[in-house]
């Protein structure tokens, strides 16, 4: 199988532009680039997909996604001769893409896509990564934006969406064939149960005893590791209100006041890492931050990647993230920190409910700083975060990720059956 794909890797860096980079490298890379190569430096195709991949980048920084602009305009006439020229030059017959979310920007992308790239192509592949396209379409545009978009991007050969929630944003351009595959990553701490599982384990005993008046003994507190009294909650994401930022700190303050009401011998201390998409957003940040229920126990690291990322996800005792952003839909911070089995708060947003196992305690409603305060309390003497890992395991690996999306991409070249006539099943013998 030859597959275009049309998407961009970092940067920017978010989770959508991670998994095309895990996408694409798990299944070998750009076979352009494998072609120059010197002989002998590997298989030709993994999962037996050849990839040729077209870098449809038109923003360099995280700022820049959403801006209207003639540069990008050009870029993406660029971007789409090249899937064209690929199309020929390769004998490529198939087209994977990303649908935009629900953002007329975004939308003004997919129907130039899909206006000059979609006739050349024998099949169309879209893996929504974002969700809500669908209902936005329903109640924030008008029917000519609706009409033009179901007349270039309906009936697309095979839709790949992460959860059950996002199956609708498919099903309202009437995919031929739609699977659900759920992201996946490589495992960040393979030595989890030796290495994070006993220091947690440690850390969590020590506060059920002093949160019970009880001092520690020596080997308690040697095991339980630096200040185990102060729970680190990290905060590891974009720097927007939508993302739970805001939510975050007013959560933060609110559990530590109360936790000083009681006179509790610990407290939480929160590590903020991620990037300001705006300038406002850090300035309000920087104000909040310097008033005295959080003066002394706001950490902010900035964006962080690779070792220092998962440094900071090893150290952490929870992982807070009370997203209500627009378009949310399975992300890759909730899966890094199912790794790290660290217990999580997030909201019932979306599909994130999908990603936990039933009553889960950690789930709150969105804007509901007060909720969140009340779980921040309740799961530092109820998780310890190994049920998750266990989630991740089963169901959340690169490789069952890979696996499954070679599986239904490759699903995409065999025709659905056709549906059999009402009047034939009608008369089939009973």
């Amino acid at each position: 199988m030859k597959l275009l794909i049309f998407a961009h890797t970092p940067p920017p860096h978010h989770g959508q532009s991670y998994m095309v980079q895990l996408l694409l490298e798990g299944l070998g890379g750009d076979h352009r680039r494998r072609k120059r190569r010197a002989a002998g430096s590997g298989p030709e195709t993994s999962f037996g997909i050849e990839c040729y991949h077209v870098n449809a980048r038109l923003s360099q920084k995280l700022e820049d996604i959403g801006d209207l602009r003639v540069s990008k305009l050009i870029l993406l006439l660029g971007y789409c001769l090249q899937a064209i020229w690929c199309r020929f030059r390769y004998g490529v017959t198939n087209l994977y893409y990303i649908p935009a979310p629900g953002k007329r920007s975004a939308l003004y992308r997919d129907w130039l896509v899909m206006l000059l790239c979609r006739p050349f192509f024998k099949r169309v592949i879209l893996h929504w990564h974002a969700a809500g396209l669908a209902r936005w379409l329903e109640l924030a545009v008008s029917m000519r934006w609706r009409v033009l978009t179901y007349r270039l991007m309906k009936q697309v050969d095979l839709s790949i969406v992460l959860s059950q929630y996002n199956r609708a944003d498919a099903e309202k351009l009437f995919s031929r064939q739609i699977r659900v595959v759920s992201n996946g990553i490589a495992d960040p701490c393979p030595a989890f149960a030796g290495e994070i599982l006993p220091r947690r384990k440690a850390r969590f005993a020590a506060r059920q005893k002093l949160l019970s008046r009880q001092p520690l003994e020596a080997d308690e507190a040697r095991l339980a590791g630096a200040e185990p009294h102060l729970i680190q909650v990290l905060y590891l994401a974009h720097c927007t209100p939508e993302k739970g930022l805001f939510d975050t700190l007013s959560a933060v303050a609110l559990a530590n006041e109360r936790l000083q009401q009681r006179q509790s011998p610990v407290a939480f201390r929160l590590v903020v890492a991620g990037g300001f998409v705006t300038n406002e957003a850090r300035v309000k940040f920087d104000q909040r931050i310097a008033r005295p229920d959080l003066a002394a126990c706001v950490k902010y690291l900035g964006f962080v990647s690779g070792a220092q990322k998962n440094q900071w996800l090893r150290e952490a005792d929870l992982f807070c993230f009370p997203t209500y952003y627009e378009n949310e839909n399975q992300p890759v911070n909730l899966i890094e920190a199912m790794a790290f089995g660290l217990p999580i708060l997030t909201t019932r947003w979306r599909s994130l409910p999908e990603l936990f196992p039933a009553n889960y305690p950690g789930l709150v409603d969105i804007r509901a700083p007060e909720q969140a305060a009340d779980r921040l309390l309740a799961l530092i003497t109820s998780e310890t975060g190994e049920e998750l890992r266990d989630i991740f395991l089963r169901h959340f690996t690169l490789t069952r990720h890979l696996t499954a999306m070679a599986e239904a991409l490759r699903q995409a070249e065999t025709p659905p059956p056709a549906a059999v006539p009402a009047a034939a099943v009608r008369s089939l013998p009973g």
